[in-house]
């Protein structure tokens, strides 16, 4: 009898946790931490089938704001938020607005990763980018 087989950490975690197929898990409790990881592994994957060392941070201040993944390339922060909905409001990019005016020399044009389909930009320095881009 053949079974599924999960072939990556994401697909594991969600076959434990017993989830059925993507909608279920969007609509689950894990629904954020599984679009965070899911964009961190195909960042992850990328840079280091570039031949690049894989820098990767998390950025938070004691005022809350924050940015889910910071990556440093070529000397420079990019700024990266994850975001569950499929229309990113303006809203969505302060912490990366935040970043950008703290870290000013450093930072560089940041993105607000969703699952949707539409590429825009919310703010200066700023765009929304579909997951299927990355």
């Amino acid at each position: 009898m053949l079974g599924l087989v999960p072939t990556s950490p994401l697909g594991t975690l969600c076959c434990l946790s017993g989830l059925k197929d993507p909608v279920h898990a969007k609509q689950g409790p894990l629904a954020g931490a599984i679009m965070e990881t899911a964009v961190l592994s195909e960042i992850f994957k990328t840079l280091v089938h570039r031949g690049e060392h894989a820098q990767l941070y998390f950025w938070r201040t004691s005022a809350g704001s924050e940015v889910d993944i910071i990556v440093e390339s070529e000397g420079k922060l990019v700024p990266i938020e994850i975001k569950l909905s499929e229309t990113p409001n303006p809203n969505t990019e302060k912490g990366i607005v935040s970043f950008q005016e703290d870290l000013s020399g450093r930072a560089s044009s940041g993105y607000v990763v969703h699952p949707g389909t539409v590429r825009l930009p919310l703010a200066p320095g700023v765009t929304a980018l579909p997951f299927a881009e990355l």
